[in-house]
């Protein structure tokens, strides 16, 4: 586009207060809200956190830290005085570990499913409208692939569309790359290449102790 027309373009979307919407860096002097995950490199990489008003995914394979992520996510909403909720797909959430954990389980819904994706995502969307939430969760990671697709095509914007200018953070846990809003990020969790993903202590294979978890985060589409 030859400079001359660009100037005149952003000097009509100044003028029409869209320039914010269209142009270069247009975002660069915007304070971001933010929700902090409680993970220091990762709110590092994400500019402070996850933003509100906005749909993110965490994902990655099994066993790959999205449950370790999202309750460290819970904990420091909760620690905010936030009140937050999980919509879980397929009832995997452990209660017991996520207490032990440090996740205050006193401000949290729990709306447990048994597989149902459809279904699951209808309390996804009634959540979601009731408000009042700092942090809502929508874990449909085990969840077919043949049930995803019967999820209609315009299920994600209308999810972001509930929640845009809102103090709500909701974030997909997927097993891969499924949704999010522009405003939003994928946190993309990857085995480590120089260590074990599992770390464990015992040598006998029935006497040994899991003592962490190797995690490796990429953000995708943060600023």
């Amino acid at each position: 586009m030859p400079s001359a027309l660009r100037g005149e373009l952003e000097s009509l979307l100044r003028d029409r207060k869209l320039d914010r919407t269209l142009t270069t860096n247009a975002w660069a002097d915007v304070v971001r809200d933010v929700a902090p995950t409680g993970l220091e490199i990762l709110d590092e990489q994400l500019g402070g956190g996850i933003a509100r008003g906005h749909l993110s995914e965490i994902v990655g394979p099994r066993s790959s830290g999205r449950t370790t992520v999202l309750c460290r996510m819970f904990q420091a909403a909760a620690d905010r005085g936030e009140a937050i909720a999980l919509i879980d797909s397929c009832d995997r959430f452990d209660p017991v570990s996520a207490s032990a954990g440090g996740v205050d389980l006193t401000k949290l819904l729990w709306v447990r499913e048994r597989g149902d994706g459809c279904r699951a995502l209808k309390a996804m969307n009634l959540v979601l409208q009731a408000g009042g939430f700092g942090l809502v969760a929508f874990d449909i990671a085990d969840v077919s692939p043949m049930m995803l697709r019967q999820f209609p095509y315009t299920t994600w914007m209308r999810i972001a569309r509930v929640i845009e200018g809102s103090q709500t953070a909701a974030v997909v846990i997927a097993a891969e790359r499924t949704a999010r809003s522009p405003g939003g990020v994928t946190i993309a969790l990857e085995p480590a290449l120089d260590a074990p993903r599992a770390q464990w202590s015992g040598a006998a294979d029935r006497a040994r102790f899991l003592r962490g978890i190797e995690l490796r985060t990429r953000v995708v589409g943060g600023r």
